[in-house]
C-alpha cells in the first residue's frame, strides 16, 4: 500500500505595498478583503501607516496582481523600491523624500477654503453686513468650497458607494451637498435671492416658505472645519516615515578603507564591501558591523543596549555599525553591510511592529455605517410619504432636506476633533503630546506597562554616588586629585567623577603628564603626585596593593550594578569612587501612581541583572517583573509575549533601541528627552522626562476618550430625537440648522471641560 503524498505548503513571499487614497478605517478593511480574495494571498492593511503587508504564493499571484486588486477597489498602490544601503543619501546630501505631496495639496485646499468661507459666514450671520443680492455673492464664494474644497469627501463617498458602503465621508458629502443644492433651489426657483432679503425664521414650513432660506454658510463651514481635521490627520501621518529615516541617518555616511598596501582612502558607505578593512579613529562612528582586527578602545553602543557605559573592545570582538568609538584607533573588518546590519535590523523591527498593528476602527465610522443608510431611508420615505399624501413638492422636498440637514455631521465632525483639540492642548500644557484619536482607545484597556530603565526610570547619566576612603586619607584630597586627572578624559565615568568632584570641592588640582591607558584607566601627575585612577589591573601595573576595606567597598558596589574605580597616589591605594546611573527622584512615586491605575509595571533593560534588580527595589517593582540583559529584538519579543498572553501593553522608553518595542506595544510612550527615533515610533510623548507624566498621560487620554464617546452619543442622540420632527414636517430647514448648531455647541462645551484636567492623582 502506497503512502499518501505529503502536501508541502507553498513558500510564501512577503511584500509591503504603499497605499494611497484611504480616508478611514473602513477603507483599510475593504482593501484587506479585496486582497484576501486572491488565491494564495493573505494581507494585513494598516490605516495609520498606509501600508499593506501581504504574504502571497508566487506560483498563483504576482506583485502586479496585488496592485491591480487594490486599484480595483478604488485605491492606489505602489510597489516597494529596491533596497538601498543604510544611510543612503542623494548626491546633494538630503534625505530621501517621504510622501507623495498630498499634504501640500491638502494645505492649499484648506487655506483656500478658509479664505472663501470666512466672508460667507460673516455676511450670512451678521445682518448689518448684508447688502442687496448678498446671497449671490455668498453663492459665488461657497460653491468652490463645496465642490472643490470638499472633493476628497465627495470622491471617497463615490468610491464607498460603488462598493455598497457608507462612512463618515458619506455623511459629510451628503450633508454638504444637500445644504448647497437646497440653497441653489431656493435662489433660482424660490425667493431667497430677492433684493434686500434677510435671514428669517419660521417654526413650521408652509407652502413655499422654505424656499426663502439658504444654507451656504453651513455647507462651507462644515467643509472647512472637516478639511482642517483631515489636514491635521494627514500632517501626523506624513511623519510616520520619519522614524525610519532618522534611524538610517544615524549610520556613517563615509568610511576610511585600509587597502592591502596599507594606504587609507575615504569612500562612500555604499562602496564598502563585506571583508573590507576600515579604520575608526577616536570619536568616529563605526561604519558597519564587523570584527576588530587591531587596536583597543571603549565603544559607546548605547544605540543597541541603551546603557551609557562604553564597552571595552579588543581584537576579535564584534562591533556594531553606528556605535561610537570613544577611545583609541581601531581597525575593523566588515562582516555585514546594508540591510544586514544591526542598525538596519532595528529599522526593520520598527516597520514590522507598526505594520502588524490591527487597524483601529474610528468610532464615528462604526456608527456611520449604520446611521447613514438609516438617514437616507428616512429622507426618501419622508419625500415619498408627503408626495403621496397630496402635499406640494416644495413641502415634501423641504421636509426631506430638513432630515438630511439634521443628520449633517457638524456635531459628528466636532465630536472627536474638539475633544482631541482640548485634550491634547491641555496635555501640551502638562508636557504630554498625544498623536491621534485612535491612540486613546488603547489607553482604556492597558493593563501592563513595560518600562525601559536607562533614561526612563533612571536619569540615563552617570553620576558620582559615593566615595569610600582609606584610613588616614581626606575625602576632599581624593576628590580634588582624582577629579583633576579624570577631567582630562572624555570617558563618561571619568566625566561623572570630575563633575561630582567639582560640585563638592570646587577647584581641582593642577594636572601634568596625563596619559590614558586603554581599557584600564588614566594616570598622570597632580600637584606633584603620581596618580592612577581606574581598574585594579592598572594599580597592579604600578605594584599598588588594594587594601581589604577598599576591595570590599568596590565589590559591594559592583554587586549592586554600579561601576567602581580605584584611586592611588604615591604607590598607595587611597579610595574607591562609585559611579552609577541614578534613579530619578520621582520614579518611585510614578510606579505607585501606575499601580493605582490598575497597571502592572515591568522593568525591561539591556543592563545586567544585578543593576536592574537594584533599581527595581528602589522604585517598588517586584523582582519577578524584572527582565534584564535584552537586545532590541528581545524587547519586541517580550512585548509580543505579553500581548500573546492576552495583556494590553504600554511601553515607556527613550532610546533608539526602544523604538521597535514602542512601535510593537499597544500604546507607546516616549520620554521627550530621549531620541527622535523613539519619539517618532511612539504614540504619546512625555516632554518633561518625568515618569509621573506617564500616569498623567493615561489619565488624560482616558478622560479625552470618555469625552469623545459622550460627544458622539449626544450628537447622534440629539439628531435622532429631532429626526422624527423633521420627517413629520414639523421643522423647516432653518430650524433643522438651528438644532444642528445647538448640538454642535453642546459638543464643544462638553469638550471644554477637559481644560480643567490636573496632573497627579485625581
Amino acid at each position: 500500500m502506497m503512502a499518501a503524498p505529503v502536501e508541502v505548503a507553498p513558500e510564501l513571499e512577503h511584500l509591503d505595498l504603499a497605499l494611497e487614497g484611504m480616508t478611514c478605517a473602513s477603507c483599510a478593511n475593504r482593501i484587506e478583503r479585496k486582497l484576501g480574495k486572491l488565491d494564495g494571498v493573505t494581507a494585513s492593511v494598516n490605516y495609520a501607516t498606509e501600508v499593506a503587508s501581504v504574504a502571497y504564493d508566487p506560483a498563483v499571484a504576482t506583485p502586479d496582481d496585488l496592485v491591480g486588486a487594490v486599484q480595483s477597489a478604488g485605491y492606489a498602490a505602489r510597489l516597494p523600491e529596491p533596497p538601498r544601503p543604510a544611510g543612503h543619501m542623494h548626491d546633494h546630501g538630503e534625505p530621501e523624500p517621504v510622501g507623495d505631496g498630498r499634504w501640500n495639496t491638502l494645505t492649499v485646499r484648506l487655506v483656500a477654503s478658509i479664505a472663501l468661507t470666512l466672508p460667507v459666514l460673516a455676511v450670512s450671520m451678521v445682518p448689518a453686513l448684508q447688502f442687496d443680492y448678498w446671497q449671490w455673492f455668498a453663492l459665488q464664494l461657497a460653491t468652490p468650497v463645496v465642490l472643490w474644497g470638499a472633493w476628497p469627501f465627495h470622491r471617497a463617498t463615490w468610491v464607498n458607494l460603488r462598493h455598497g458602503a457608507a462612512t463618515m465621508d458619506t455623511l459629510i458629502s451628503v450633508g454638504v451637498l444637500a445644504a448647497w443644492l437646497w440653497s441653489l433651489y431656493a435662489l433660482f426657483l424660490g425667493d431667497a435671492g430677492m433684493t434686500g432679503m434677510t435671514m428669517t425664521f419660521e417654526l413650521l414650513p408652509s407652502g413655499d416658505a422654505g424656499t426663502s432660506h439658504i444654507y451656504l454658510e453651513t455647507a462651507a463651514a462644515v467643509t472647512t472645519f472637516l478639511l482642517a481635521g483631515r489636514w491635521f490627520e494627514d500632517r501626523a501621518k506624513g511623519r510616520a516615515g520619519a522614524a525610519l529615516t532618522a534611524l538610517l541617518e544615524l549610520g556613517a555616511k563615509d568610511v576610511t578603507v585600509l587597502g592591502d598596501d596599507g594606504q587609507e582612502r575615504r569612500v562612500a558607505i555604499e562602496d564598502l564591501a563585506v571583508g573590507d578593512r576600515f579604520v575608526v579613529r577616536p570619536g568616529e562612528k563605526i561604519a558597519t558591523d564587523g570584527i576588530v582586527e587591531d587596536g583597543q578602545s571603549d565603544v559607546d553602543q548605547s544605540l543597541l543596549t541603551g546603557e551609557p557605559v562604553p564597552v571595552p573592545k579588543a581584537p576579535g570582538d564584534q562591533v556594531a555599525g553606528a556605535s561610537v568609538n570613544s577611545g583609541g584607533r581601531l581597525i575593523v573588518r566588515a562582516t555585514k553591510i546594508g540591510a544586514d546590519t544591526a542598525l538596519a535590523q532595528i529599522a526593520k523591527l520598527v516597520t514590522d511592529a507598526q505594520t502588524g498593528k490591527a487597524p483601529v476602527q474610528r468610532l464615528a465610522d462604526r456608527i456611520s455605517s449604520i446611521f447613514v443608510p438609516v438617514v437616507f431611508g428616512i429622507a426618501a420615505v419622508t419625500l415619498g410619504f408627503w408626495l403621496a399624501a397630496g402635499e406640494g413638492a416644495t413641502f415634501a422636498f423641504t421636509a426631506a432636506v430638513s432630515v438630511l440637514i439634521i443628520a449633517c455631521p457638524c456635531a459628528l465632525g466636532l465630536a472627536t476633533p474638539t475633544a482631541l483639540l482640548v485634550g491634547t492642548g491641555r496635555g501640551a500644557q502638562l508636557g504630554l503630546l498625544i498623536k491621534g484619536p485612535e491612540i486613546l482607545e488603547s489607553t482604556r484597556r492597558v493593563d501592563t506597562i513595560v518600562l525601559d530603565k536607562t533614561g526612563t526610570v533612571t536619569t540615563g547619566k552617570m553620576t558620582l554616588t559615593s566615595v569610600a576612603v582609606a584610613e588616614g586619607t581626606s575625602r576632599a584630597d581624593v576628590l580634588r586629585i582624582a577629579g583633576a586627572i579624570e577631567a582630562a578624559s572624555e570617558h563618561p565615568i571619568a566625566q561623572a567623577v570630575a563633575a561630582g568632584a567639582r560640585d563638592e570641592v570646587g577647584e581641582l588640582g593642577a594636572l601634568e603628564d596625563f596619559r590614558n591607558v586603554e581599557g584600564l584607566g588614566v594616570q598622570g601627575v597632580v600637584d606633584g603626585r603620581a596618580v592612577q585612577v581606574g581598574r585594579p589591573a592598572l594599580l597592579k601595573e604600578w605594584s599598588v596593593e588594594e587594601p581589604a576595606d577598599l576591595s570590599t567597598a568596590r565589590k559591594a558596589a559592583e554587586a549592586g550594578g554600579a561601576t567602581a574605580v580605584l584611586v592611588a597616589w604615591d604607590g598607595v591605594a587611597r579610595a574607591v569612587l562609585v559611579v552609577a546611573d541614578a534613579v530619578k527622584a520621582t520614579s518611585a512615586e510614578a510606579i505607585a501612581e501606575l499601580r493605582d491605575l490598575g497597571l502592572r509595571p515591568v522593568l525591561l533593560t539591556g543592563d545586567n541583572t544585578a543593576t536592574a534588580q537594584a533599581v527595581a527595589a528602589q522604585v517598588g517593582i517586584d523582582p519577578a517583573d524584572v527582565i534584564a540583559e535584552v537586545l532590541p529584538a528581545d524587547k519586541v519579543r517580550v512585548v509580543r509575549r505579553f500581548q500573546d498572553e492576552g495583556h494590553v501593553v504600554a511601553m515607556v522608553g527613550d532610546g533608539v533601541n526602544d523604538a521597535p518595542a514602542l512601535a510593537q506595544a499597544d500604546l507607546g510612550l516616549a520620554i521627550g528627552t530621549g531620541t527622535d527615533v523613539a519619539i517618532q515610533a511612539s504614540d504619546i510623548t512625555l516632554v518633561t522626562g518625568d515618569l509621573r507624566s506617564a500616569a498623567d498621560a493615561l489619565r488624560l487620554s482616558r478622560a479625552t476618550l470618555r469625552t469623545i464617546k459622550q460627544n458622539l452619543g449626544w450628537a447622534f442622540g440629539y439628531n435622532l430625537a429631532v429626526l422624527p420632527l423633521a420627517a413629520l414636517g414639523l421643522m423647516n430647514p432653518m430650524l433643522a440648522g438651528a438644532a444642528m448648531a445647538l448640538s454642535s455647541v453642546s459638543v464643544v462645551a462638553n469638550a471644554l471641560r477637559l481644560r480643567r484636567f490636573q496632573s497627579g492623582p485625581q
